[in-house]
């Protein structure tokens, strides 16, 4: 361990975020007596993230520059037996980058959140929920063990439900939250299932040991079958990061969550929550790795959702929606990646795409503030006059989302396909058709989005359902549309910078440097980014050879024909909509697995549940066997009673009968 790195300097990084959310929680609500006003609750959640920042940062620069190391228990919880509960950090280039990331992002969503919750009732309340999110982000990030990377899983998972159904009197938030949750329960069952298996077979939870017993995992096979031990345990964990990561066909509740207000949107799907299944598959490298079998069945889970959650996109008109499938979309990437062996790209990837994606994100909350909480992009058009810093920080968003070269998404988008074409698992072929596929789709959505929004005729004094937008929360109505104030417009800013210039000075390093050392391990057998390596020749080359490859055009493809659609002939859309009117339809119901979920899936368990509580539950359970025994027991009193009267009489009766049905029985016996 480096002396540069401390542990309680590394337990302020969490514990900051955790004090300013405790701090802003109960003495800024009603729990404590709301002796916190507004200023100090946001003043003290954003300095709480703003120490961890610095932290973050000057740890990344320790790692980086004086190869400093981590790896210590901080608290022993509990033992039983040999078997250790802890609390413990493992600091790594890998960690290092995801903190710096997270808090970041972070940070900039505290500061926005003082001007587009400004004048909500639950701003306080709210301000303590990031701040706890960030806190339970770091945990999972930080964690050198199983048991306390799931305690951040399922933390983050208890307080984004709070944040999705922040707003918990509108039916639609609850069902939001209650869906978020629930899918992510399916999920969570296979990654703890995950977790068991490597604990039973490997007597620890600690990262370090577990990976030095990998080989041997490799030889096993899952008992009573003919199935590799680790392909289950890898699949298990697996399952885990498609909930947590959104991945097909656990996607389903992150199109929802839109009912949270839009900072959420932007701290959720950005560079937190949902990358969580990224970073721990590439965490557990050392494991997948060993499997072919777990690793292609990565590959094909991620293609699918790159593609297909990208083609929803393309007709979705609220503005949230559009960045929400584009997150879907942009995190298959991401898997494809882990797929093929490129945990490198993947997380360069993620890094990437924090920045740009929470500027998307956040430039569509700005556009809503200024459009007084309409998110339908119908009844938009024209905002760059009005908007000019949300008009430019959004375009250099989807400048760098659609993977423009130079752009900090081109470097590590691009270095996503290429390590798939280059990769020879089964189901690569059909990847890299997704992904390939997924550039002219992407850029056709993003850009069909930036034009209806920025661009063509005004439309905002035409909706016919105005002042009813899903995060109409207090401002004022009507007026033309206006700039936001600085503590919105500062953040986008910030944003903008690294969603361009990141990428460049980065990808040499990350991808073919030592950047990730030995906290991503790849086998001589997936040589998938070796390949890469050879045919790298520096980003700027990169980036000038990019306009004679297939990926540029297939983009510049995509922002054509979303032009020519929304630009110079926007009744095209509404034709295109009409002669392929089937497949429209599937777009639109989102090839109807919400309606599978919704209508067979769970009215499925639904009846199953009722029939388990009226039939086992009240009429075995209670009836049969709770009140049948002691019907039995009143009905068998009952003739006792009339048997022990008390009268000789009765008493001589009995005996007679008794004595008779005895010399019956025996009489015929001796027949």
């Amino acid at each position: 361990m480096s002396s540069t790195l401390t542990a309680s300097t590394l337990l302020a990084v969490p514990l900051a975020p955790l004090a300013g959310a405790l701090l802003a929680g109960v003495f800024g609500t009603a729990l404590g007596g709301n002796r916190f006003g507004r200023r100090l609750s946001h003043s003290l959640t954003i300095l709480g993230v703003f120490i961890a920042f610095v932290l973050s940062a000057m740890t990344l620069a320790s790692v980086v520059n004086d190869g400093a190391h981590f790896d210590e228990t901080i608290y022993t919880w509990m033992t039983v037996g040999s078997f250790q509960m802890n609390v413990g950090f493992l600091i790594d280039p890998l960690t290092a980058l995801m903190m710096t990331v997270v808090t970041f992002v972070s940070l900039m969503v505290h500061v926005y959140t003082i001007g587009y919750m400004a004048e909500d009732d639950g701003y306080n309340r709210f301000f303590a929920y990031i701040s706890l999110f960030t806190f339970s982000m770091l945990m999972l990030v930080m964690s050198n063990n199983f048991l306390q990377l799931f305690f951040g899983w399922e933390a983050v998972g208890l307080v984004s439900y709070l944040l999705i159904g922040f707003w918990f009197k509108r039916p639609t938030a609850i069902f939001a939250n209650l869906k978020a949750f629930m899918v992510n329960r399916v999920g969570d069952f296979g990654f703890i299932l995950g977790i068991a298996l490597v604990w039973a077979f490997t007597g620890t939870v600690h990262y370090k040991e577990v990976f030095a017993q990998a080989p041997q995992l490799a030889t096993m096979l899952f008992p009573g079958t003919q199935w590799m031990l680790l392909t289950v345990t890898c699949i298990c964990l697996f399952i885990g990061a498609m909930g947590k990561s959104a991945q097909f066909p656990l996607h389903i509740w992150l199109p929802d969550s839109m009912e949270g207000p839009t900072p959420i949107s932007a701290l959720i799907h950005a560079a937190t929550m949902v990358t969580a299944g990224i970073f721990m598959v590439a965490r557990m490298s050392p494991l997948f790795e060993l499997s072919d079998t777990a690793l292609s069945f990565v590959l094909v889970i991620g293609s699918i959702t790159a593609l297909f959650m990208g083609l929803v996109g393309i007709v979705q008109n609220d503005i949230k929606r559009v960045v929400a499938y584009s997150t879907l979309s942009q995190l298959g990437y991401m898997t494809v990646a882990l797929g093929v062996s490129a945990y490198s790209a993947g997380i360069f990837h993620l890094m990437t795409h924090a920045f740009f994606k929470a500027l998307l994100f956040l430039g569509s909350g700005s556009v809503i503030m200024a459009m007084h909480h309409n998110q339908d992009m119908r009844w938009m058009g024209g905002l760059r006059k009005y908007m000019p810093i949300t008009w430019l920080t959004f375009l250099v968003g989807t400048l760098a989302l659609v993977a423009t070269p130079f752009f900090s998404g081109f470097y590590s988008k691009d270095s996503i396909i290429e390590a798939t074409a280059e990769s020879v698992l089964p189901g690569s072929g059909f990847a890299h058709f997704a992904v390939m596929a997924g550039v002219f789709v992407t850029a056709l959505y993003s850009f069909r989005a930036y034009f209806m929004v920025f661009h063509g005729p005004e439309r905002y004094d035409q909706n016919p359902d105005a002042h009813h937008g899903h995060d109409d929360h207090g401002h004022g109505h009507g007026g033309k549309p206006h700039e936001t104030p600085w503590v919105v417009t500062v953040p986008l800013i910030l944003l903008a910078i690294p969603s361009v210039v990141i990428g460049y000075p980065y990808v040499e390093p990350m991808l073919y440097g030592n950047f990730f050392g030995d906290a991503i391990q790849v086998l001589a057998a997936h040589p998938t980014m070796e390949e890469l390596r050879q045919g790298f020749h520096g980003p700027l080359a990169m980036g000038l050879h990019a306009v004679q490859t297939v990926p540029f055009w297939l983009a510049l493809a995509g922002f054509a024909v979303a032009y020519y659609c929304y630009m110079v002939n926007t009744a095209v859309p509404a034709k295109v909509a009409k002669a392929f009117k089937p497949l429209y339809d599937i777009l639109v119901n989102k090839f109807y697995i919400d309606w599978i979920n919704e209508n067979i899936i769970m009215r499925g368990a639904r009846l199953l549940g009722t029939g388990l509580w009226k039939g086992a539950d009240q009429a075995v359970i209670d009836g049969a066997v709770v009140n049948g025994s002691w019907r039995g027991i009143g009905w068998f009193a009952g003739i006792a009673r009339w048997v022990q009267s008390g009268y000789l009489f009765h008493y001589a009766l009995v005996m007679i009968v008794g004595v008779l049905v005895l010399m019956t029985y025996f009489v015929w016996l001796n027949k």
